[in-house]
């Protein structure tokens, strides 16, 4: 299989504190790809070096054959990218918001057929500011789906949606995926993570402590069930909070 993502030897520091540490991963067209981790295991740090929005201290990333840092326009048709902390002004609409999006692409999926397909069609002359948490984060996967990308990336993108709009949320994603969209997201819901990814990667201290498929991660771990296994390899509990 063509590979879409691959990260070799990937460390990031911040001052003296080590935020990712010799990471290295690769993600094949198509595939759904789970990083997952406390929060200061690493993940924003490792997705943003990714993305090239922030500089590797060391190592060698690629996304679709091209360097995040130099080729950022090209890449810039082709990578999706939905944020759970994303902020617009108070008084846009979600159409407005949505044309503007489209606007900035040469090729795209229509904004009202996504819009439609995530059940909030009926929200576009809403104000951003007026939908609740759950129609919101379903904007800002439609957002990120816009530019009809080859690889999409997703932060903890049911956090705020009831079991029912999760699962909604999961069917648009398979559909999405058998045509060929790569995913790379991020989850704290381990339920969504059995159902979605094909392969998994936990992050510990900003080190892989774990990288596999979800029933090797059960398998290598004293416990039958993933959610359990995950809390074994993570072992976080009352850690640091920060943000890497």
């Amino acid at each position: 299989m063509q590979e879409v993502i691959k990260v070799e030897q990937l460390t990031k520091s911040y001052g003296k504190q080590l935020a990712v540490n010799n990471i290295s991963l690769s993600v094949s067209r198509g595939m759904v790809f789970g990083l997952l981790g406390a929060n200061g295991a690493g993940k924003s740090t490792t997705i943003e070096c990714i993305l090239g929005t922030k500089e590797a201290g060391a190592g060698k990333i690629s996304i679709l054959g091209m360097n995040p840092r130099t080729d950022r326009k090209k890449l810039f048709e082709k990578v999706g990218v939905q944020f759970q902390e994303t902020n617009y002004q108070d008084q846009i609409t979600v159409k407005e918001v949505c044309e503007l999006t489209a606007s900035l692409y040469s090729q795209i999926t229509d904004p009202f057929d996504l819009l439609k397909k995530f059940g909030i069609l009926d929200k576009q002359k809403s104000f951003i500011k007026d939908l609740s948490g759950g129609q919101r984060q379903r904007l800002f996967i439609v957002l990120a789906l816009i530019p009809n990308p080859e690889v999409v990336f997703l932060d903890e993108l049911t956090t705020g949606l009831d079991a029912k709009a999760r699962r909604e949320v999961w069917k648009i994603l398979f559909s999405l995926k058998e045509k060929g969209l790569t995913i790379f997201l991020t989850s704290h819901f381990m339920d969504e993570v059995e159902a979605l990814c094909d392969c998994i990667c936990i992050l510990k201290r900003g080190e892989i402590v774990f990288y596999g498929t979800v029933s090797e991660a059960i398998k290598e771990s004293p416990y039958d069930k993933f959610e359990e296994a995950y809390l074994w390899y993570t072992d976080e509990e009352g850690q640091t909070d920060e943000n890497f």
